[in-house]
């Protein structure tokens, strides 16, 4: 080994491998030094270079945020892989058309009533003379009548009758609902009645000469009951309603054939259109008891449009729901003093389960082809509706006779 030089032992100016003690800068970094990156960017960068990353700032880093824009990379988004369609972005109604949906379905269930209430006849149906004071729950007076000047003419040949406005009836209940529930009571109309300046005649011979006024005194008269409200059916009423609903279900219990009330069906439960309906509920000629059993075939026809009216397609359907009111409104007449809500309440009352009875009766002392009512057994039933109590079921029997 060569002895080394003698000098101070300090290493000498200018010499290459010891420019970084003295600070001596040279033309060009040496291979293995460490450099910042330029601001500028990345395009002068050696592939071989250890490179100096920006500083976070402190706040961030203990924030946990993301590094300032520029600072870092934007991630780039997968590629669609071939022959992948795009998914589509699915459309979802906004909520807030929602409230003006159920709006606008409100308005049209109100509306629709509303519209043909303006088509409904008004009668005046106040009695003279002294009446029974008010009474808890509220009374009905339904009265089917002969009215067919709503028919057309193919249903007129059907039932073989004029076009007339309807004097006579057949059909007498009163619809009594309270806190004790709904009953339905028939009063026949060969019930016998004192009519004023008339004597002792049926009960509908009170409508037939006096209207609606003179038949609410006499059956307040017989019964003792407050009638609130009065409602008159037609013929028309009573079969485009059934047939706006498309048939009502009846259940005859032995066969029918009554050429006088154009009827002609089997026995058991069927559905029938209008016509039938509103022959099975007037036939009169074919059953033991006559007007009993048909007052009783009344009340079936009438509950059975209520059930039919309680299904929600009737709400749902626009066009059914129209039809409905248009044909339950073309022959109905009611009293003055009922207004929207009324008859709303009545249609209400007319639907669900009702207990049904027929007046209790006797054969007619002078006439055995007529009726008056049971002075032993009427009375319980006429004071329960009065009192809006519950009815005793020995006073609420289909024909009003005792059964057994």
């Amino acid at each position: 080994m060569a002895d080394r030089p003698q000098g101070s032992g300090m290493p000498e100016k200018g010499t290459p491998e010891y420019d970084w003690l003295y600070g001596t800068q040279s033309s060009g970094p040496s291979g293995d030094a460490t450099q910042q990156m330029p601001a500028g960017g990345r395009s002068q960068a050696r592939p071989d270079e250890t490179r100096v990353m920006p500083v976070a700032r402190r706040e961030a880093r203990a924030s946990g945020a993301q590094p300032p824009s520029g600072s870092g990379r934007t991630p780039t988004p997968a590629p669609t892989p071939a022959g992948a369609r795009p998914k589509k972005r699915r459309w979802r109604p906004r909520m807030r058309l929602v409230p003006l949906v159920l709006l606008l379905v409100l308005v049209y269930l109100l509306g629709v009533p509303l519209y043909h209430w303006t088509k409904i006849d008004k009668v005046d149906t106040e009695p003279t003379g002294q009446r029974p004071g008010d009474q808890p729950g509220t009374n009905y007076l339904i009265v089917g009548s002969d009215k067919a000047d709503d028919l057309t003419d193919e249903q007129r040949k059907e039932l073989d009758t004029p076009e007339r406005g309807g004097t006579n009836t057949d059909t007498i209940i009163v619809l009594h609902t309270g806190s004790s529930g709904r009953t339905m009571m028939s009063i026949p109309r060969d019930t016998l009645v004192d009519v004023p300046g008339g004597g002792t005649q049926m009960i509908n011979a009170a409508f037939a000469s006096g209207g609606a006024p003179l038949l609410v005194q006499r059956v307040e008269a017989l019964t003792g009951i407050h009638i609130d409200h009065y409602v008159e059916l037609g013929f028309g009423s009573v079969i485009n309603t059934v047939d706006a609903f498309g048939g009502v279900e009846i259940c005859p219990k032995q066969d029918m054939v009554d050429p006088m009330a154009r009827l002609d069906i089997k026995k058991g439960c069927q559905e029938v259109d209008g016509i039938t309906a509103l022959a099975y509920s007037r036939s009169r000629h074919v059953t033991a008891l006559s007007d009993l059993d048909r007052v009783a075939r009344q009340r079936e026809v009438i509950s059975a449009i209520g059930d039919e009216a309680l299904s929600p397609w009737t709400f749902v359907n626009p066009l059914r729901y129209w039809q409905i009111n248009d044909a339950a409104t073309g022959a109905i007449v009611v009293d003055e003093g009922m207004n929207p809500l009324d008859l709303g309440r009545f249609a209400l009352a007319m639907t669900g389960k009702s207990q049904t009875c027929t007046m209790p009766n006797l054969n007619a002392p002078s006439d055995p082809n007529r009726i008056i009512a049971d002075p032993d057994r009427a009375p319980a039933l006429f004071n329960a509706i009065i009192d809006d109590a519950k009815v005793p079921k020995s006073a609420c029997t289909p024909t009003g006779r005792v059964i057994g």
